[in-house]
């Protein structure tokens, strides 16, 4: 742009221009005349005027304005005429406001996105730009500092780029159980406020780091040796970032702590494997108790089971005497009723019912006859088989048959073989539960 304005003024700044510095064009011309005409005299050969530099420059500036130079010669006594101070004037201004207005075009900036730009004056905070095209006061006025604020940085304690590498004095820590633990893990974190971060800590990935370290230090001091290395691994975590983020929320460090990772948690080396020795016993222990529980669990069902149907079987047993014992004294009562009526009838009743319980369990009978002393042998076990299937056989004539009933020789008839078949079990039933109380 510079170069453009001065082509237009018409300055030739070359040295290879064998007229620079040794007046303009007229002055050449006038020089010429009082030489008697002699125009294809060359000038002499030497360094630039500077007084005469300074005269081209200030006619060709009031040619520019539509003022003609004064020739731009002196008096002859070397003092410039007012012409020449005036066209001076002009062109210290036209410079100036070049200068202001380059001086105040290097105040844009651009600041891309996911950034942002801090703006000082004369050192002190002023205030925050968004991303896009910015204008601020050039130096030494203000300045601006762009500061990435959606990167995701991270700090790294125990060890550094490498889980191998480690770093000892950061990574050995005491337990609540006074036990010593090596812990490595990784801190991401993000910039809520641009200003803060730059203002408020002097390092500030240090300031990250050694809140980290602290904090971490805290929780674990407060924690059992094993709740670290298993099961509360998470929660150390978690508990870490919450804990750094309140510190670094006190120092107004302006950071967003976005994840805790847990690298790698174990014994020191040097007792690693007594550890692991320790560590497998309770895992042996664990195993047997286990096993015996497993046992347990097989063996207490069954015995409870066992037992249960033990309690059962006696209830019912219980239940059936307490309902046979009760149903032979109603039965009792009700034969009682009925001998008051006729004790006769009865009493011959249950001489009947009595036979024939016993002639029901004896597969063989002697008889005795009145008219002699022979005996009569009986096969009721075949008679009541016989019986049996000529029933099966002809269900109709059931009744018919059970009608006839074997008569004894020389004596009345005793009893009938098929009447009242299952009273007959019934009664044979009871009267071996009888026998067995």
């Amino acid at each position: 742009m510079l170069v453009s304005l001065f082509k237009k003024l018409g300055l030739k700044f070359s040295l290879n221009d064998p007229q620079w510095g040794r007046g303009s064009q007229d002055d050449n011309n006038r020089q010429n005349q009082n030489n008697g005409g002699n125009g294809n005299k060359k000038p002499e050969d030497g360094p630039p005027d500077l007084d005469q530099l300074w005269r081209d420059f200030n006619q060709r500036v009031s040619r520019l304005f539509g003022k003609r130079g004064g020739g731009g010669s002196d008096n002859g006594d070397g003092n410039f005429n007012r012409g020449d101070i005036k066209g001076a004037g002009i062109g210290a201004g036209v410079i100036a406001v070049i200068v202001a207005f380059l001086w105040l075009a290097s105040g844009f900036f651009i600041v891309q996105e996911g950034q942002t730009a801090v703006v000082m004056t004369f050192g002190k905070y002023s205030h925050t730009t968004l991303p896009g095209f910015n204008w601020r006061w050039p130096y030494p006025v203000q300045s601006h500092e762009i500061v990435n604020v959606s990167q995701v940085r991270t700090a790294e304690i125990g060890y550094r780029s490498n889980a191998k590498n480690k770093q000892l004095k950061e990574a050995l820590m005491l337990t609540d159980d006074e036990n010593i633990i090596d812990i490595q893990f990784a801190v991401q974190y993000k910039l809520k406020n641009a200003a803060e971060w730059l203002f408020n800590n002097r390092d500030q990935d240090e300031t990250v780091r050694q809140v980290a370290e602290t904090a971490i230090r805290e929780i674990v001091g407060r924690s059992k040796m094993d709740f670290v290395l298993y099961e509360g691994r998470e929660k150390v975590a978690l508990d870490v970032g919450q804990l750094m983020q309140q510190i670094l929320d006190r120092y107004k460090s302006g950071v967003q702590i976005t994840n805790v990772t847990m690298q790698g948690v174990q014994p020191p080396e040097q007792v690693q494997a007594a550890f692991d020795d320790a560590v497998k016993a309770g895992q042996d222990r664990e195993r047997q108790k286990n096993e015996g529980q497993a046992y347990a669990n097989d063996v207490i069902p069954k015995a409870s089971g066992a037992a249960s149907r033990l309690l059962e079987e006696a209830e019912a047993y219980r239940s059936r005497i307490v309902a046979n014992a009760e149903g032979d004294a109603a039965r009792f009562k009700q034969v009682l009723d009925e001998y008051q009526k006729a004790p006769a009838v009865t009493r011959d009743r249950m001489y009947l019912e009595t036979m024939q319980q016993i002639f029901t369990n004896t597969t063989k009978v002697m008889v005795d006859a009145k008219s002699g002393n022979n005996l009569l042998y009986l096969p009721l076990d075949k008679l009541i088989q016989q019986t049996d299937s000529a029933n099966a056989a002809k269900p109709a004539t059931a009744p018919a048959a059970a009608a006839t009933t074997p008569t004894l020789p020389g004596s009345d008839p005793v009893y009938s073989v098929d009447v009242q078949r299952d009273s007959r079990n019934r009664d044979a039933r009871d009267s071996r539960d009888r026998e067995v109380r």
